[in-house]
């Protein structure tokens, strides 16, 4: 699947991978302050402008691959968080010839008890009828998801008009779940060995102690950073030190 991408700058090449619900845009802030690179965003299947479709890691990672490859671009570093950190280690680790370095973002190689089905379902709940206002489709998220932030980063994905939309695909990212919370070794994987950074959350509870190990297994030439004051969205919280260590480490 060829994916939607946004394209900044000119360079070597930097491919940027959002998370579950977000989008490409999502990270025009990193996008546009990564100077000297040609900072490729991609929207995952079922997000954004890409087309929808079954989801699991080994398909996402050849999502970007035949992208990639499209674009005429053979080797890229890979910036993924969380769904796009995934990803972007089963292409690591399947296709090391393909990823010149490597940023995962406050994510690990293990499986997540944690899942969404709430907030899926409370998306698919809202009746898309003409006329349909914002604040009556926050409001009737409220009643699901409590923090405001959270709602309104969903309601990114709700597209207003005669025809109100979601441009994301909630079936088949419903129907996924189970194959996105769980980390499995992708099949006839090496290590990657190639520079890789973890960049994680100081108030984040994703990434754990216990995660050391598979990560030293999986990617033994990984750095490990935290960004102080930050939750599960670093970049949002805290995109200022968050483009200061990827500046860092891809040599920007």
């Amino acid at each position: 699947m060829i994916l939607n991408s946004i394209v900044n700058g000119e360079g070597a090449p930097v491919v940027l991978l959002h998370g579950l619900f977000g989008a490409a845009r999502n990270l025009g802030v990193i996008a546009r302050s990564l100077s000297g690179a040609r900072v490729i965003s991609l929207d995952l299947r079922n997000h954004g402008d890409s087309p929808h479709g079954a989801m699991d890691f080994g398909t996402m990672a050849a999502d970007v691959a035949e992208t990639m490859q499209s674009l005429g671009v053979p080797q890229a570093s890979l910036v993924g968080h969380s769904l796009g950190g995934k990803t972007a280690m089963t292409l690591a680790l399947t296709r090391p010839q393909m990823v010149e370095r490597l940023v995962v973002m406050d994510i690990a190689p293990v499986s997540y008890s944690h899942d969404y089905d709430a907030y899926v379902a409370a998306m698919q709940a809202i009746e898309l009828r003409p006329g349909l206002a914002r604040h009556e489709a926050d409001a009737a998220l409220a009643q699901v998801v409590e923090e405001p932030p959270m709602r309104a980063f969903l309601l990114n994905n709700l597209v207003l008009g005669a025809e109100p939309r979601w441009r994301i695909g909630l079936e088949e990212i419903a129907a996924s779940m189970p194959n996105l919370l769980r980390w499995d070794d992708p099949p006839g994987m090496q290590p990657y060995t190639g520079p890789t950074l973890f960049l994680r959350g100081g108030d984040s509870h994703y990434v754990q102690p216990a995660a050391d190990a598979p990560i030293a297994r999986l990617f033994p030439n990984a750095e490990r950073e935290t960004v102080a004051g930050a939750c599960h969205w670093l970049h949002a919280e805290k995109p200022q030190e968050v483009i200061a260590s990827l500046k860092g480490f891809l040599h920007l």
